[in-house]
């Protein structure tokens, strides 16, 4: 009870400015505020989300009772509920899932120290620009107890920590590139080295960094009201506006819009549905009549692959990191690239060969106990959860669709599923989702609203977040992967 208390007190606190400095409305002088002297910071922005509209997200955190134990939880372990937190509300099950994941990683026993594992974080999110975890991690590092002079670049962090800076990379932007040698140049660099449990640790951290930006561009997420960008004391406006609007969430004159994805008629989307309906129904019936061969279904995927090089945004243009970010990473110039552009071949992943389930859990769960099973159980919420819905439809089968997603996401990075057969991504995922999906999970810095918009233009927000659940999962298991299977190469 005292942990809902403080939850509610959380959101209720702000409510008693408005008995200092009121208006008409709520029965005090307009210009009390100045005559006390105080600055009364504006929220810029409409809520947790820039793409979604904010009434959608309170009415779901303010209906369901599981939320509110969670929202206690998470306001417990870390003194705040951040908006990631209160977008995800829409995927309870996944948001207890995820905020235990993360609680462990940050605070509970393990081989690294508090400031050495928000400091790792600080690393992964500066290598997508992602100020908004960056400025979180920033003051939980200090509150930790980290030294200010890291925060001035990464050359000011011990060697240790500037030696992880190529694997961050790597991984980040490139991780079918990371080989044994990787490793070997941690685990052997004499008094800087690292221990494989610490190592497995940072690993862990990065890949969870690196996806939450995906999550955080992918879903809008605005910037936290005590973070830069997240507020002003600029007044409004508007002559009539007043500092009760800010306790009532009303923070802009101008409602966001539904959806502004050109202007699309509703008709129009909605036989979009119908037609994805339709697909996934005929699908259905092939894999009942027959299934193709194995050298088909390899086929496929090279021919997936080969294509997923060519899916690129219209508006893909460079983003350049502000030096408040870039100073935590080197090399800033470094990014994506598709695996197999000019000539270069880099052999395909086998699922069967190297899986997380069979070796990635277990060499985790060995290093680093317990995370490997808290981080299963994460990527098995996210791959399984449905409300059996698709935007109008109910009792519908999703898993054809949620596995189409999931694969592609692997199949970008080279990583293949002998038994799935790749020609169904074709038809299930149009061009405007794979943009989207490649945006999110190689560029998220690049996303913008038009993009989140413009894809599954009939569905819910509720629908496109758990979609960014899949991606976000997908993307980290794929980093996994390459990252564990060269640890697994060095100890053998």
């Amino acid at each position: 009870m005292r942990l809902a208390a403080a939850a509610n007190e959380a959101y209720t606190a702000p409510l008693a400015v408005s008995g200092l400095l009121g208006c008409k409305q709520c029965g005090g002088g307009r210009d009390q505020d100045e005559e006390l002297g105080i600055r009364i910071p504006r929220p810029l922005g409409q809520g947790p989300s820039r793409f979604i509209p904010e009434k959608e997200i309170l009415q779901v955190g303010s209906e369901d009772a599981q939320m509110h134990a969670l929202f206690a939880d998470s306001f417990a372990a870390l003194g705040r509920l951040d908006n990631i937190t209160l977008v995800m509300v829409f995927h309870p099950q996944y948001l207890e899932s995820f905020l235990k994941t993360q609680h462990y990683l940050l605070q509970m026993d393990g081989p690294l120290p508090l400031h050495y594992r928000h400091y790792i974080g600080i690393m992964a999110a500066a290598r997508h620009q992602c100020s908004y975890l960056v400025n979180l991690h920033v003051n939980d590092f200090l509150h930790v107890g980290g030294d200010p002079k890291w925060l001035n670049g990464l050359e000011n962090a011990p060697q240790k920590l500037q030696n992880l800076g190529e694997l961050n990379k790597v991984l980040a932007h490139r991780p079918w590139l990371i080989t044994k040698e990787h490793i070997e140049g941690l685990l052997k660099a004499e008094e800087h080295s690292w221990s494989l449990a610490e190592l497995v640790h940072a690993v862990v951290l990065l890949t969870h960094y690196h996806s939450l930006a995906s999550f955080t561009f992918g879903c809008g997420i605005s910037p936290e009201i005590h973070c830069d960008g997240g507020h002003t004391f600029r007044p409004p406006s508007v002559s009539n506006y007043c500092i009760c609007d800010i306790t009532n969430g009303n923070h802009s004159v101008d409602e966001m819009p539904v959806n502004s994805a050109e202007n699309v008629s509703v008709s129009d989307s909605f036989f979009e549905v119908e037609a994805l309906m339709e697909k996934m129904r005929q699908l259905q019936e092939c894999r009942d009549e027959e299934e193709a061969s194995q050298e088909e279904m390899a086929s496929r995927f090279e021919i997936e692959k080969r294509e997923s090089m060519f899916v690129f945004s219209s508006d893909d243009e460079e983003v350049t990191p502000a030096r408040a970010v870039s100073r935590h990473f080197e090399d800033t110039s470094y990014g994506y690239k598709d695996f197999s552009r000019h000539g270069m071949h880099v052999p395909t992943f086998r699922v069967q060969d190297y899986c997380w389930e069979d070796h990635g859990y277990s060499l985790v769960n060995r290093l680093y106990p317990d995370v490997g099973q808290l981080i299963d159980e994460k990527f098995h919420i996210a791959y399984n959860l449905t409300y059996n819905t698709m935007a109008m439809h109910k009792d519908v089968d999703t898993s054809m669709l949620r596995r189409a997603i999931w694969n592609y996401i692997h199949c970008m990075f080279g990583i293949r599923y002998d038994d799935y057969d790749y020609g169904e991504i074709n038809q299930l995922l149009d061009r405007s989702f794979k943009v989207y999906i490649k945006t999110i999970v190689c560029t998220p810095e690049k996303v913008t609203k038009r993009m989140y918009d413009s894809f599954w233009r009939q569905f819910k927000h509720s629908e496109k977040v758990h979609v960014n659940l899949l991606l976000i999962e997908a993307r980290m298991q794929a980093e996994l992967l390459y990252a564990l299977r060269a640890i697994t190469r060095y100890m053998t």
